[in-house]
């Protein structure tokens, strides 16, 4: 009788090491995933200042949506590395604010023919690209860590050992989200 009481706890005490090993692996995942989001939102903020520097050459009466992109930029940059929300939300902010710039090429078409502004508007689309890349890895990976932190029955050790939930990388401005009309 005793050597199945011991089974059985040994079989749990595995069960249970297998369980947190999961959690960690989830949670190392997506610490992981948000480690490469962080760079490619870093590679894009040091883009800005050179991207602004050459369109303030040829739109001097731009000021203001300048002046606006550069103080997303550091609202964004100045945000807790944890906070994945107030994180996707600044970012979204810039992220409109440089469309608009990428529109002014349109208005000036000296500046879209300006070979540093198109390296530089070449290179914001590739980071944009990236930051799409790494922000599904992310959302993926935060995925499977909040469905390990909410099944059972890893839950059961998820809360006494203090893994939670992450927050998804999301696009707030429900504008954004809309499906573009396109008449002819």
């Amino acid at each position: 009788m005793s050597y199945i009481a011991i089974a059985v706890v040994v079989l749990a005490v595995f069960i249970a090491i297998v369980l947190y090993n999961g959690l960690v692996r989830a949670r190392q995942m997506a610490e992981e995933a948000w480690s490469g989001i962080d760079v490619q939102l870093k590679r894009r903020a040091d883009l800005i200042p050179n991207l602004i520097e050459t369109v303030k050459g040829y739109a001097t009466h731009e000021k203001s949506t300048l002046s606006e992109i550069v103080e997303l930029r550091n609202k964004a940059q100045a945000i807790p590395q944890g906070d994945v929300a107030g994180r996707s939300a600044a970012e979204g902010l810039l992220g409109q604010a440089l469309g608009r710039v990428m529109a002014l090429a349109e208005a000036y078409p000296d500046l879209k023919a300006n070979q540093n502004f198109a390296e530089l508007q070449q290179s914001l689309d590739g980071i944009e690209s990236e930051i799409q890349m790494a922000r599904r890895y992310y959302n993926g990976a935060a995925r499977d860590l909040n469905i390990k932190v909410e099944s059972f029955p890893s839950n059961l050790l998820a809360g006494p050992f203090g893994f939670i939930k992450k927050a998804f990388f999301e696009i707030d401005n429900a504008a954004d989200r809309a499906v573009p009309q396109v008449k002819f």
